[in-house]
């Protein structure tokens, strides 16, 4: 019978509904696509090139209208109401201040309630929906797929391509049923979940897939949970990360700035369940995951992938079979400076980083709120708390968590992308070694020759307290 829709996946429904033109052929020799872009997010970092580009061929912004800016990875987060001091930063700043002046796009700058880390500002507006197409000139905007849409990082030409047309020239991606399946035993988070599917399919495991988490301990996630882990899904190398939308999506936009209202809120919500993956849909690749048996996890080397149950030890090259795993291993050990076979958690820290696109949400700072309340930080180790954006600071200090981490001897930040990256003062130094609720461990990410673990918010606060790596449990 013909005119029967084959079951899709929610991934490729979601690139059907915006192709402008597709590509000839098929299978590898198929050409690329062109899709429509629905949002285009901006930062200080990979636009001004593009800015420029458009300039240079006298175009305009195609729509202003879909494009919206933050500033982030330069800004301070201290003093914001000074100069900005370091003359790199200070003019990335500036750069951006009056390209969207010139033209026409939206910006939320420092001093704004809505700026932060952009892939914080995007969904507390209501800008991030189901089914649309996100971009942005940053690898964590698969951040966004916790909706149900479609986003994902793209390069300086790319970005002016979407500025000067609003489309994208893409081959479709191939995807993978990432199944999470039971329930997470207390102080195990979504930062966990993701940790424990990057240590097992690897850094490049996902490479040129979309990543669809599905199952019940998916489904049982709170929205800022489920951006957590869409925000990682890159550093499993895949393009992206999505989760289908429900009733927690529909309540997390419901009255949001820009989310549709009346009539238009009950179409929305109907177009948007249509977008979960069919009875039957067929995945290129499927991994899974039990949450029951999940830990609380860490990484001891230098990339995601290099992660461990918080309970074990550092491994051994020996443990590896494959030749250019052993010899990643003995690398990393001699960066981050540990020897295999010490307990995770005898590994003592330096410092404590809350904050990141990753984990730097209400839900987090709560959540790592309520391991230090009434606690006694170790003197030894200096804690920095840093809120996504600035209506989440707003939040948490009308809920008196700022005054929790003050007292605790924490230090309370304004927002931005801070200790994530060495793109700002907030800066390890050489040889420091840190607990971050971060996405990334590489080598010098946090300053160079600092070391880098990643951990969920109530690891980081554990740590924080015990001085050494740990978790909730380890304070009885």
């Amino acid at each position: 019978m013909t005119g029967i829709q084959q079951p899709r996946t929610m991934a490729e429904k979601v690139w059907q509904q915006h192709v402008v033109s597709q590509g000839e052929g098929a299978g590898d020799a198929r050409q690329p696509d062109l899709i429509y872009i629905d949002l285009h997010l901006l930062h200080e970092v990979t636009s001004p090139q593009a800015f420029e580009g458009l300039r240079l061929a006298g175009r305009k912004l195609r729509r202003p209208d879909l494009t919206i800016a933050t500033e982030d990875h330069n800004t301070p987060t201290l003093d914001i109401d000074k100069p900005i001091a370091d003359p790199i930063s200070r003019k990335q700043i500036e750069t951006l201040r009056a390209n969207c002046q010139e033209f026409g796009v939206r910006l939320h700058s420092l001093g704004d309630k809505e700026q932060g880390i952009v892939h914080v500002v995007g969904p507390q507006l209501g800008l991030t929906q189901p089914g649309m197409t996100v971009v942005c000139g940053d690898s964590h905007t698969s951040t966004h797929g916790a909706f149900g849409a479609l986003a994902f990082g793209i390069g300086t030409s790319e970005v002016e391509h979407v500025m000067a047309t609003q489309t994208l020239s893409l081959k479709p991606f191939k995807t993978m049923a990432i199944t999470v399946n039971g329930t997470l035993r207390p102080g195990v988070s979504s930062k966990d979940i993701i940790l424990a599917v990057i240590a097992k399919i690897g850094t490049g495991g996902g490479q040129g897939y979309v990543l669809e988490y599905r199952g019940t301990a998916i489904e049982k996630l709170s929205m800022d949970a489920r951006m957590t882990i869409c925000n990682m899904s890159i550093e499993a190398g895949a393009r992206a990360g999505m989760i289908g939308p429900d009733e927690t999506t529909f309540e997390y936009l419901k009255g949001r700035a820009h989310a549709p209202e009346g009539e238009d809120w009950d179409a929305a919500v109907a177009a948007w369940r249509d977008l979960r993956t069919d009875e039957g849909a067929t995945f290129d690749a499927e991994v899974i995951i039990d949450a029951d048996t999940l830990e609380p996890f860490v990484t001891w080397g230098t990339n995601p992938g290099q992660g461990v149950s918080l309970s074990d030890s550092v491994p051994s090259p020996e443990d590896f079979g494959d030749e250019n795993a052993k010899k990643a291993a003995e690398k990393a050990l001699e960066y981050m400076g540990l020897e295999a076979g010490t307990p995770m958690k005898d590994i003592r820290v330096d410092t404590v980083f809350l904050g990141s696109c990753t984990n730097s949400r209400m839900e987090d700072l709560r959540a790592a709120a309520d391991v230090i309340k009434g606690k006694t930080k170790d003197p030894n180790v200096r804690m920095i708390v840093v809120p996504g954006s600035a209506r989440v600071r707003l939040e948490a200090e009308a809920a008196g968590l700022d005054k929790i981490f003050k007292d605790f001897g924490a230090e309370w930040r304004f927002a931005g992308c801070s200790m994530c990256l060495g793109m700002n003062p907030d800066q390890l130094a050489p040889g420091e070694r840190c607990a971050s609720t971060s996405n990334r461990n590489f080598e010098g990410r946090q300053g160079k020759g600092g070391r880098t673990h990643l951990v969920s918010p109530v690891v980081a606060a554990a740590t924080a307290i015990r001085g050494t790596l740990s978790a909730p449990s380890d304070l009885a």
